[in-house]
Parts: C-alpha cells; structure tokens; sequence
C-alpha cells in the first residue's frame, strides 16, 4: 500500500501544483465583488487534483505533451469546484475541505452564481483548445465535455430524486448506473478520453481505457463513501458522517435495506424519509450500528475490491507496449491507491 501511494502522491502532487497554479492565475480579477474576487475559493483548497492528473498522466503514457493537455486539465478541475459548489448546496453540505462550503458562507444565491461562473471559465477553456490543438481536436473534446455533462446531470438527478421519492427498493446495480453517471464519467472517464484524445489515440466506447475508467470511479466512489462514515475529519476534510445527515443511498445503505426487517427497517425508511434537520445524532449513530452489525461497511469493501481488481486489469491491457515513464506506472498504481486511500 504504501508503495502505491507514494507512486500515486508524486505524481498527484506534481500536477495539481502544476493545474492549479495555471487554474489561479488565469482566474479574472474584476468587479462585482461576490462573483469574480469569490472564484479562487474552492480551487484555492487543499485537494487531491485526480482529474487534472489523469488526463496529464494519460496523456503522456501514450506519448502525447502535457503543454497540449493542460488547458484540457484546468478544464476539467474548473468544472469540477462547479460541481462541487452545486452539489453542496443540494446536498446542505456544511463542509468542504476541511473548511465551511461556500453557501454556508456567503448564502445560496452566491454560491450559485459562483459555480455558474466557474463553469463559464472552463467552457472558455475548452473553446480555446481550438487555438491548442485545432479545430477538429478541439471539437471532439467539446463533444466529450458535452457527454460528460449530460451524464453527470443525469447522475445527479437520479441521487436527487431518490432522496426525493423516499426510494427503499434500490438494488447495488441502482447504485452502480448512478455512480457511472454521477461519479465515473466526470472523474475519470471525461479526463482520460480528453488525454488520449491528445495524445492522438481513437476514444471508443466500451474500450479497456473507458472500462478502467469506470471501474476507478465506482471503486473510488465507494471508498469515499466509506471514508464519510469512518474517516478522520483531520484528514478527510468533509463532514462526517455527512451521507447519512443527508439521506444519500450509497451501496451502505443499500444493502441495510435489504438485510434489515420488522421495526427496525421501519426505523430506517422512517429516518431516511426525514429532512435532514429533522434527524438526530443519535438516530443517525443508530444507522451506522446498523451497517456494522450487518456487514454493510463490510460488503461495500469487498466491492470496492472487486472494482479496484476490474479496473486492475483493464488499464494493464490499456497500457500493454506503453514505455516505463512515470505517468504510466502512477496509472498502474491508481486502482490499489483509490481503494486504500484516506482522503
């Protein structure tokens, strides 16, 4: 593990130095306040930069320049502090690395116009790739940004409405078509098609690249999720606690679902119904109990595995006559790193 996580952290570290100080510097310094003085915020914090970092890495394993992939990976990291802007606010997530979000700061409206305009920086970016890298490149990233958002809306969308409906019938595959939308295709798949895209490989569906990438968001996904319920908030740097104050169906609480009965699945459709300033610290310590006495945390370990070990042999296929580099050994390390990781 700690092999893998070295690897990783270089790797890691050198591009999210290397995108965020791009990221911030190029950032508008104008008026009104409360928009452009308010952009910095989220990507001005600690934060692992996995987006940038694959699709510089991927990029460069299969022979790309990392000059010609670095708007494309400021891109994404822009778009993804908009969604986290949003998702906070949907979600009523009070903390967001290891500080307070920016609606509990600056209240709703703001905060919706700030991540509004963060994803106006990273549209700008993708339009400029046509300068980068010509037209017909920068037309197929915008086609794959296009893709991404769509996904990641329907994702969204589905998480939101079972919040919504009080859903208590999920399944793990309910889980899984969620997590690719949601989690998958903006985390991984979106910044590895966008890298190879650059580096002048063909992105086809259903590819040992796009299956990787799938693979390492859904097992990624679950490890964050368990890390909201077990994690050290000195290191985590988000609430936790926090999916179950807000009612989320992760693959936790999926399978308590399924393996609780008389009162006390009851209890639990009753306490996931609620609003979440209408649950207790007790009753959400109650639903953790639940999951341990259960094995919820357990069964979403060992899926967590499976995934990891999936993806495993995916990306050893992907790269198969690749050189040795540094990107290509921290893309081998990532599947390991996702699921052993504490923050």
């Amino acid at each position: 593990m700690n092999k893998h996580r070295a690897v990783v952290g270089n790797i890691l570290a050198r591009y999210a130095k290397l995108s965020q100080a791009t990221l911030l510097r190029d950032l508008p310094r104008q008026s009104p306040a409360y928009l452009y003085d308010l952009l910095a915020d989220y990507p001005g914090r600690s934060a692992k930069g996995l987006r940038p970092a694959l699709c510089l890495a991927i990029c460069s394993a299969f022979g790309g320049e990392i000059r010609r992939a670095l708007n494309s990976a400021v891109a994404a990291e822009l778009f993804h502090n908009a969604f986290l802007i949003h998702d906070d606010i949907q979600d009523e997530s009070e903390q967001r690395r290891g500080l307070p979000t920016l609606h509990t700061l600056h209240g709703v409206g703001i905060a919706l116009n700030v991540g509004a305009a963060t994803n106006l920086l990273g549209l700008q970016r993708i339009m400029a790739n046509r300068e980068i890298l010509g037209s017909r490149l920068a037309w197929e990233i915008a086609a794959e940004t296009e893709i991404m958002f769509r996904h990641s809306l329907e994702g969204q969308a589905l998480e939101l409405g079972w919040i919504h409906e009080n859903a208590c019938n999920l399944t793990d595959n309910d889980y899984y078509r969620m997590c690719l939308k949601k989690t998958s295709w903006y985390t991984c798949i979106y910044p590895c098609r966008i890298g190879a895209l650059i580096a002048g490989q063909t992105a086809h569906n259903g590819s040992n690249l796009d299956q990787f990438a799938w693979y390492l968001g859904a097992a990624f996904q679950i490890q964050d999720d368990l890390l909201n319920l077990t994690g050290d908030y000195a290191v985590y740097g988000k609430e936790i606690l926090g999916d179950l104050w807000e009612g989320k169906r992760t693959l936790m609480v999926i399978h308590l679902l399924q393996n609780l009965d008389g009162a006390d699945a009851t209890r639990l459709r009753t306490f996931l119904g609620l609003r979440r300033e209408q649950r207790t610290d007790q009753q959400v310590r109650w639903v953790l109990d639940c999951m341990r006495r259960t094995g919820s945390l357990t069964h979403a370990e060992r899926c967590a595995r499976e995934l990891a070990d999936a993806a495993q042999l995916e990306i050893d296929k992907a790269l198969y006559g690749t050189p040795e580099s540094d990107d290509r050994n921290f893309l081998l390390a990532m599947p390991e790193y996702v699921i052993t990781r504490d923050y």
